[in-house]
C-alpha cells in the first residue's frame, strides 16, 4: 500500500520532525524514506548534523516503514509504535541533504500483519536503516527495536 500520506500526516507533526526539517518521502509495502537538509542550527562542533538529528531520521524512517506495511490505513487505526532501542553508527559527517532509507525484512512485516489484522495484540521487530548524503555516502547506520501494539479492544 502507498502510505506515503499516512505518515505524512503522522510523522510531520511531530515536534523533533518539525525542527529538523524532515521531509517524508515515501512510505510503501515496507519501505520507508525521510530526508532532511542539515539545518545549521542543528550543527556539532565539526559542522556536521548532530547525533540527536541523526536519530531522528532513523527513527522517523523505520516509522515510515511500519506505518507503510498496514494493509489500508484503517488497519493502522489505535496501533501504537514504541521505541524499545536504539543503536547508531557514525561513519563519515552529515551535511547537505540526508535521506533515511529503511526497509522492513520479511520477519517485521509477518509479525506487523498479525497486528494490523488483529491476529495478535503486540509485535516486537527491529527496524534497519540507512543515512546517504548527496554523493550517495552513508553517513550513518542504525537500527530501532520495537514495540508495536494495539490495545485489546
Amino acid at each position: 500500500m502507498d502510505a506515503t500520506a499516512l505518515a505524512r500526516s503522522l510523522l510531520d507533526p511531530i515536534p523533533a520532525h518539525r525542527t529538523v526539517g524532515l521531509e517524508v518521502v515515501r512510505a510503501v509495502n515496507g519501505l520507508g524514506v525521510v530526508a532532511v537538509t542539515a539545518p545549521p542550527a542543528l550543527a556539532n562542533v565539526i559542522g556536521s548534523l548532530h547525533s540527536s538529528g541523526l536519530v531522528t531520521l532513523v527513527d522517523a524512517a523505520g516509522l515510515a516503514a511500519i506505518i507503510s506495511a498496514a494493509p489500508t490505513d484503517d488497519a493502522f487505526h489505535g496501533v501504537v509504535p514504541l521505541g524499545a532501542a536504539a543503536t547508531l553508527r557514525f561513519l563519515a559527517p552529515a551535511r547537505g541533504h540526508l535521506v533515511a532509507t529503511c526497509r522492513l525484512d520479511p520477519d517485521a512485516r509477518e509479525a506487523l500483519a498479525d497486528v494490523f489484522i488483529g491476529v495478535s495484540t503486540r509485535a516486537r521487530i527491529t527496524t534497519t536503516t540507512e543515512v546517504v548524503d548527496d554523493a550517495g555516502g552513508v553517513v550513518c547506520q542504525g537500527s530501532f527495536d520495537w514495540s508495536v501494539r494495539r490495545p485489546a479492544a
